[in-house]
């Protein structure tokens, strides 16, 4: 029988799901099922791997248990290496690993890539000055309750209130952000837009509080990190877009769920993956 080949993961011990337990069943669920571990790092205490690290070390998969941001880290340093990345759960949302497994659980897809049940995908992703963006793309005034989200996920109770009187600050009278090339949606903007990558082109989602009570059910679902429940109107499907300031300033960017600077005006064209990732859902987009 033909040895499988080693693996290396890589975690984040501040992402959702990566507390010592959860580290520890997937150890045993991966050597369980024959997958051998050749290196692991913890991220960003430690360094990511990169393709020479990798090459060194006989490793052909990068398994990494960690949220959108680090995953976002990792597939960015191995451009253009000839492995496969193989996404688990183990952040907050996990978009990225429900594009690529479904509702399959962690075991399932584990058992599924260690029979060579697994295909290699390289999906569409979503390419601007900020980077790549495998997992969503948010822009506006409104990712500001990204830094709220994370003084929640840290327990910091003063940091907490002060971002939550700016989030609202921001959201109720901040910038409004519009597609301008094509033209979606309402010319005068909105508060947030979320951008989706797929194979097919870049979903547009235009999310808005016209109301009190949409205010307060926008206000939940983004303290949540659920963005998709929010009030919203779906504006369409482009292969390139610009998102641009109604009044012309720089408005805030969250790249996988991490934080950048914008300004007035972005471009976001569609690209492919620049690495190989480790699909199980017959029709991952």
């Amino acid at each position: 029988m033909t040895e499988k080949p080693g693996i290396w993961l890589v975690s984040n011990a501040s992402s959702g799901s990566n507390d010592d337990a959860a580290i520890a069943a997937l150890e045993e669920c991966l050597t369980g099922h024959g997958l051998h571990l050749r290196g692991r790092c913890t991220f960003p205490d430690e360094e990511l791997p990169t393709p020479a690290a990798l090459e060194a070390a006989g490793v052909e998969c990068v398994v990494v248990f960690a949220g959108d941001g680090t995953i976002n880290s990792l597939i960015a340093g191995l451009e253009g290496w000839d492995g496969a990345v193989l996404v688990l759960p183990g952040g907050t949302m996990n978009l990225l690993y429900h594009r690529l497994h479904g509702e399959r659980s962690m075991e399932e897809v584990v058992a599924l890539v260690a029979k060579g049940a697994a295909v290699k995908s390289r999906p569409g992703v979503i390419r601007s000055e900020f980077g790549d963006a495998y997992a969503g793309l948010l822009a506006g005034p409104g990712t500001s309750w990204g830094r709220v989200r994370e003084a929640m996920r840290e327990a910091n109770v003063a940091e907490l209130a002060a971002g939550t009187v700016e989030a609202i600050n921001e959201t109720l009278g901040g910038e409004m952000i519009a597609c301008v090339s094509p033209q979606l949606g309402r010319s005068e903007g909105y508060p947030l837009v979320m951008l989706t990558p797929r194979d097919h082109g870049i979903e547009v989602d235009g999310y808005y509080a016209a109301s009190a009570a949409e205010y307060l059910e926008q206000t939940w679902a983004l303290l949540k990190r659920n963005f998709r429940e929010g009030p919203h109107d779906t504006l369409g499907t482009a292969q390139e877009l610009r998102l641009a300031s109604t009044h012309g300033n720089p408005f805030g960017i969250l790249v996988d769920g991490e934080q950048a600077e914008g300004s007035p005006s972005v471009e976001f064209t569609l690209a492919v993956c620049g690495v190989d990732l480790l699909a199980t859902e017959a029709d991952a987009r």
